[in-house]
């Protein structure tokens, strides 16, 4: 079942605001979709082969029927994140708003999909917390040189401050639901075994 949005925390403006009740359960969605809601999110450096794995998932699972979303960590900074940069604060509240879009699509009884570095463990357990039983961290394993190799957007190249992995610190998950070594898996193998998670969680 899918955490409970936490109430309150918002701030002076708190006494103005009422909680609305819905009387639509989060059963209820469940039923009428066929499926469970779930997040399932992806971890892992740049290049690392989080998003090619995601893309590739997401489109076996909608051609299967199910209701399913992805949300890419780039695709969200051209957007609802355009105004943050790559400070760790910047970082963290990326990850924050992300998770609660995630925790309500999860709600809603969608697979999500979530496509980001998440580079600090704090972070990735502060998600957990927030979305529940329904969070399954995913790690795309590669190593940094192996990255460096692929550097598929040529970032690596680039004098970018703060980046992952050069002068940006990343804190590999030490209990994922899931380890996807892409330097050992292909694409199709790597999106078999989360397309496995993905059943075994959110089928009804």
């Amino acid at each position: 079942m899918v955490n409970q949005p936490v109430k309150g925390n918002s701030g002076p403006q708190d006494r103005n605001l009422v909680w609305q009740e819905q009387k639509v359960t989060y059963e209820d969605r469940c039923r009428v979709l066929g499926q469970k809601g779930g997040v399932f999110w992806l971890t892992g450096l740049s290049g690392s082969g989080k998003s090619t794995i995601a893309v590739e998932c997401e489109r076996r699972l909608n051609a299967l029927g199910y209701k399913v979303y992805l949300l890419d960590g780039d695709n969200i900074r051209h957007g609802i994140n355009s105004d943050l940069g790559f400070t760790d604060a910047d970082r963290n509240e990326n990850i924050r708003r992300i998770m609660h879009i995630a925790h309500l699509f999860a709600d809603a009884g969608l697979i999500t999909l979530v496509s980001f570095i998440t580079p600090f463990a704090a972070m990735r357990r502060e998600a957990r917390d927030c979305i529940g039983e329904p969070f399954h961290e995913i790690y795309v394993k590669a190593s940094l040189e192996t990255c460096q190799e692929r550097d598929p957007k040529g970032l690596y190249q680039k004098n970018i401050s703060n980046f992952t992995g050069k002068d940006s610190a990343y804190e590999p998950p030490t209990c994922p639901e899931l380890v996807l070594d892409t330097e050992s898996l292909t694409v199709s193998q790597c999106a078999d075994r989360l397309m496995g998670l993905v059943f075994r969680s959110c089928q009804l």
